[in-house]
């Protein structure tokens, strides 16, 4: 297989991933919100942090879930969700949740990836613009 198109269907897959994460939890935001409050009330974090991320992660979910599908800002979209799934590893250490752990790793492994092998990335709106940006500069 052609190292560029393994490479889209990875971005293609965790973005999918990041998406569908964020797109199921927003009709619902104010169960997840209690659901995260009440997983973490035995936690050392205090509410006052939990509430606002647990707004927080299912919108930025779904737009770095779409930033990786189109492959739009792929560099800062993989890096910011690299950062989110740190933070959720975090999260799930303090409330024992060994179970989550796997999943999360898995996620920021092939989030490493596509920041890793950026190079790969042809299939994109990024190159696309890239590509437009160079010819419109040696016009």
């Amino acid at each position: 297989m052609n190292s560029k198109t393994a490479y889209l269907l990875v971005r293609v897959a965790v973005g999918v991933s990041m998406f569908g994460h964020g797109l199921v939890r927003l009709p619902k935001l104010g169960l997840f919100s209690d659901w995260m409050l009440k997983s973490f009330e035995k936690s050392m974090l205090p509410e006052l942090l939990v509430l606002p991320f647990s707004y927080f992660l299912p919108v930025a979910e779904l737009i770095l879930g779409i930033f990786l599908v189109l492959g739009l800002f792929t560099r800062l979209a993989s890096i910011g969700s690299a950062i989110l799934m740190i933070m959720l590893i975090f999260g799930s250490t303090l409330i024992e949740n060994w179970g989550a752990l796997t999943p999360q790793f898995i996620h920021l492994a092939f989030l490493v990836y596509v920041l890793q092998e950026i190079t790969h990335n042809r299939y994109s709106i990024d190159y696309r613009l890239k590509k437009y940006c160079f010819y419109m500069n040696n016009k």
